[in-house]
């Protein structure tokens, strides 16, 4: 069995959560511990289905059988990103050809228009891993990642026909964006830092200060233009992994910053269609001569934390499962448990 388990996060995670964050201080995962104690909140009464599906956010976590309370790392799931009162709001990135006969001169001009999504979308994100979890034998970030997916297949219903990733841009040292210092600021007079926070609870300012036409991009300082819908070097990895799962560039940019926009159907997304849904015949040891199958193995929980997961390696007999006694004991399994199963290496 993997020697290490993803669960729902609990309130005892807090203070490792803001040890996590101070590696990745985003909106999602700000480094603050009010701040996240809300979040923690908000996922528990998530998985424990007390709040409306639209408004379900859940986070899981990583963390060694050693030490179950030691985070090593998290990752997100945003049921409905964007409504009617919060409205999903983005920059389409578009060109716009200008041709001029008399100087026969021909411009490309990247061009940038605002737009919002009343009806939301499904928001992957949050996702980060302490120092000494990254390239990882066992690929921490990975599992950590595709649980979400898995997590999806078990609950298909409760989320969106679209999943996007808003990926972080390079910044500079000091955190600042150089896209929002030319243009965000501009329109708002507030730091890329309190335009991110205040937008998470309110984004009127936006719609009522951002210009609602086009924005030649050819009117931006040049490194800032250079930054529209560039991945950052921390965030390379991730990149590779959606694509690798079937998200592409949707040639938007987060508004704040110009990080790109992957996205996908949800039911177009490889794990989500590799995850099975199967059910635990039997909790006994590995039968001699049957086939064998290593997998993420995902099962709910009707009691904090609600949900856990780990690689292991199981029986299939008959379309069903036998689960060994330790990894049932780990994971809270019981027989006529059923489990989301996605066979790894996936």
């Amino acid at each position: 069995m993997n020697a290490h388990l993803i669960r729902g996060v609990t309130p005892n995670d807090v203070n490792y959560l803001y040890d996590v964050a101070q590696h990745l201080a985003t909106v999602n995962l700000p480094h603050d511990r009010e701040r996240l104690a809300a979040i923690v909140d908000r996922s528990v009464r998530s998985f424990a289905g007390k709040l409306e599906p639209p408004k379900r956010e859940y986070m899981f976590v990583l963390a060694s059988l050693d030490d179950p309370t030691h985070i090593l790392g998290c990752a997100m799931i945003l049921a409905q990103h964007g409504s009617r009162s919060a409205p999903h709001i983005f920059f389409d990135v578009g060109t716009e050809e200008r041709y001029s006969e008399s100087l026969d001169r021909l411009f490309v001009h990247t061009v940038l228009r605002i737009g919002y999504d009343y009806q939301g979308v499904t928001e992957i994100g949050g996702l980060v891993l302490q120092p000494q979890a990254r390239a990882h034998a066992q690929k921490l970030g990975k599992q950590l990642s595709f649980v979400r997916f898995v997590f999806m297949a078990m609950h298909r219903s409760e989320f969106k026909a679209e999943i996007v990733s808003e990926l972080m841009p390079p910044l500079e040292d000091d955190g600042r964006s150089l896209l929002w210092e030319s243009l965000g600021r501009r329109f708002t007079g507030l730091s890329y830092q309190e335009a991110d926070l205040l937008s998470r609870e309110n984004k009127e300012f936006i719609r009522t200060l951002f210009p609602q036409g086009p924005i030649y991009a050819s009117l931006l300082a040049p490194e800032a233009q250079a930054l529209i819908g560039q991945v950052g070097p921390d965030t390379k990895g991730v990149e590779h992994m959606l694509r690798s799962v079937g998200f592409r560039y949707a040639n938007r940019i987060d508004p704040f910053d110009g990080g790109p926009h992957f996205h996908a159907k949800t039911d177009d997304v490889t794990v989500v269609q590799a995850t099975r849904l199967l059910t635990v015949q039997h909790v006994a040891p590995l039968p001699p001569g049957a086939p064998t199958s290593q997998g993420l193995v995902a099962v709910d929980l009707e009691d904090a934390p609600y949900f856990s997961a780990a690689v292991a390696t199981v029986a299939l007999v008959s379309g069903h499962l036998v689960v060994p006694p330790m990894l049932a004991q780990t994971l809270g399994i019981a027989v006529g448990s059923q489990v989301g199963f996605l066979p790894w290496p996936a």
